[in-house]
């Protein structure tokens, strides 16, 4: 079982320290400036990322952190697609970086997302 330390996250930007892990990019957007050909991850996971609504009603506005941060929570807990179900699995079997593209990690849907796998493999 993954232990929670083995979930990160990292700037798709930047070099990304794997260490053996499965790099997974967790925005709904493709990055900018990034070739698919030469992508820095091993997947893209965009089923997982918050909804197009939540992203625009966040608008990467700290001030709004909290809030989106609760409705993403509650986005996956509603899993529609599975996606969530899938990055369970993967943090199960090794340790994973997660990257997003913002350059505000604090306040990033990644950190989010971090958190609730955390808790959610703690909970096994």
């Amino acid at each position: 079982m993954a232990r929670a330390s083995a979930i990160s996250t990292g700037r798709v930007y930047g070099p990304p320290e794997t260490d053996g892990a499965t790099v997974l990019l967790v925005d709904r957007l493709w990055p900018r400036g990034i070739a698919k050909a030469s992508a820095p991850f091993d997947r893209w996971l965009k089923d997982v990322a918050p909804s197009p609504e939540l992203r625009t009603f966040y608008g990467h506005r700290p001030e709004r952190f909290a809030e989106f941060a609760r409705r993403y929570r509650d986005e996956l807990r509603a899993d529609p697609s599975g996606a969530l179900g899938e990055l369970v699995a993967l943090a199960r079997s090794g340790p994973v970086v997660l990257l997003t593209a913002t350059r505000d990690l604090e306040h990033s849907s990644a950190r989010v997302l971090a958190t609730h796998l955390r808790r959610r493999l703690a909970r096994r």
